[in-house]
């Protein structure tokens, strides 16, 4: 059996404890709780978490900017953000921060398992909230539009892209494989793979030659860096 491993960050020791609770009845689910409070890093490099649900009302610091910092340094580990009541500015700068679901504290277990099991199996379930939301889809949409009339990258609109994930894109353009890449910038295929996953994630492409193309549109490479 296919295991997934979820971390529980939140500041509220009982609130966690009712997430293990309410997981707990699924016997593919390794959880493990972590006090933001506390360095946060050591536990994720330890327990390397398939999925984390981050509570966004943080005290200490930034829910949202501990979930960015989460979804840039781990991008095989999906962040799903839980919050009391998170309103069309909060899901547009959960957006932005990488996160793949934003529900409610309040959600229903079966929700809540439904949605880590869909981002476990690479959706994003925060495309529903867009969807549903027309403000948060108007004001996504206008982040997109600004930026193309200003001529500027979309990066500041999505998760941005490294050198390096760029630098992969247009090895990926011109039809290189992971081990090519690998070979080519003298690094493990294994790392190539990492950063593939981390692409496709920012950029919620469905494969390679659709992280391109996407990533052409957007402006986050140009058409003459690759051989298209």
């Amino acid at each position: 059996m296919k295991t997934t491993r979820i971390m529980i960050i939140d500041e509220q020791p009982f609130f966690r404890a009712g997430v293990r609770l309410a997981l707990g009845s699924q016997p593919d689910f390794i959880i493990q709780e972590a006090d933001p409070s506390e360095e946060i890093i050591n536990p994720i490099d330890s327990f390397q978490p398939d999925i984390v649900l981050l509570g966004s009302d943080l005290a200490n610091h930034s829910g949202l900017e501990l979930g960015t910092r989460i979804a840039r340094r781990y991008p095989n580990t999906k962040v799903i953000m839980l919050s009391p009541d998170p309103n069309d500015q909060e899901l547009f700068e959960v957006i932005r921060s990488s996160a793949v679901a934003c529900l409610k504290k309040t959600v229903p277990p079966e929700e809540l398992i439904s949605n880590i099991r869909r981002a476990s199996n690479g959706e994003y379930p925060i495309n529903d909230n867009i969807m549903t939301r027309p403000v948060v889809a108007r004001q996504v949409l206008k982040s997109f539009l600004d930026m193309e009339t200003l001529g500027k990258s979309v990066e500041s609109a999505v998760a941005p892209l490294t050198p390096r994930e760029k630098e992969i894109l247009i090895h990926i353009a011109d039809g290189n494989s992971n081990k090519q890449i690998a070979r080519l910038l003298n690094i493990s295929e294994q790392t190539i793979k990492n950063h593939v996953s981390a692409i496709m994630r920012k950029l919620n492409a469905n494969d390679r030659a659709h992280a391109v193309v996407l990533a052409i549109r957007r402006g986050l490479i140009k058409i003459e860096e690759n051989s298209l």
